[in-house]
């Protein structure tokens, strides 16, 4: 259920007295308006700053990922200003507890979600770039095409960053697109499959079904090479911790095993402490 939300102007039609929209009961996003309740949803606050900035504004950045459902990068995770970005510099808002940009572009690429304006997926990811390193702006990529619930491809992607001329970070973008595979489903199986990469080993493929001999599926493995019939499973703390999650685990790996499949299972340890060793462990693998 929304919050009631209003601007200063509006209260008196609300019979609201100025030192009762004062009151703690009402929670102000920026100045001008106000949200009834003390802690406000992002949604909500971002309702309410629709309200009184221009219409040509889009939220932008970390507000758009959080709008977007999609996982911050580490180095934005701090990052909880309300980013709203416009066309032309006349338009930015200059109010407290917004953080206002100017795209520089005729046009910026929004969508309609929650009813506010909101720089899609491809946008906001051209428009984060310069804060990060390339590992991450893969990482986000893939994140935005993971396997469940995508918000984008790797096409639209790709067609807004041809269709930019002009901004920070993207030459990175130019790199890290090169990069992005569709279908992952957590940002550590994308870690573990550019190790692998940078490591200048052949790339495994993404969450491709495993097949028996007769074409029947058997499993469908993080990361693979299927006609070596290697598999690379990368597991989290959830594998280990959660019961039906770890005993799926152990089926479906005496499956693959059964079929001639071969499965490297790599923590985060592997990835992140003792990468040489999950290394080692591949190359061998690859050799014999």
């Amino acid at each position: 259920m929304s919050s009631i939300i209003f601007t200063v102007e509006e209260a008196q039609a609300l019979d609201l007295t100025p030192k009762q929209i004062r009151n703690t009961r009402f929670a102000a996003p920026t100045t001008g308006v106000r949200v009834d309740g003390t802690n406000p949803s992002l949604i909500d606050r971002c309702r309410a700053i629709a309200r009184v900035v221009h219409p040509n504004a889009a939220f932008a950045r970390t507000t758009a990922l959080r709008l977007h459902g999609i996982d911050i990068p580490w180095q934005l995770e701090d990052d909880h200003a309300i980013h709203v970005v416009t066309p032309r510099r006349g338009e930015r808002p200059q109010r407290f507890a917004i953080a206002p940009h100017f795209c520089g572009q005729k046009q910026i690429d929004v969508l309609d979600r929650f009813g506010l304006r909101i720089t899609s997926a491809p946008q906001t990811w051209l428009q984060v770039a310069h804060r990060l390193d390339r590992s991450s702006l893969v990482r986000l990529g893939d994140a935005m095409t993971r396997r469940k619930n995508p918000v984008t491809t790797t096409d639209a992607l790709s067609f807004l960053m041809r269709e930019t001329f002009k901004m920070k970070g993207l030459a990175l973008c130019r790199e890290a697109i090169e990069l992005i595979r569709p279908g992952t489903d957590s940002p550590m199986e994308t870690d573990l499959r550019l190790l692998i990469v940078d490591a200048g080993l052949p790339e495994p493929l993404v969450n491709v079904p495993a097949l028996d001999e007769d074409g029947l599926f058997l499993a469908l493995p993080d990361l693979s090479y299927p006609h070596l019939k290697i598999a690379i499973e990368y597991d989290g703390d959830h594998h280990r911790t959660d019961p039906a999650t770890w005993r799926r685990d152990v089926e479906r790996r005496q499956r693959l095993e059964d079929a001639g499949w071969l499965i490297i299972t790599a923590t985060a340890d592997d990835v992140i402490r003792y990468p040489e060793r999950l290394l080692r462990r591949i190359r061998t693998a690859l050799e014999r």
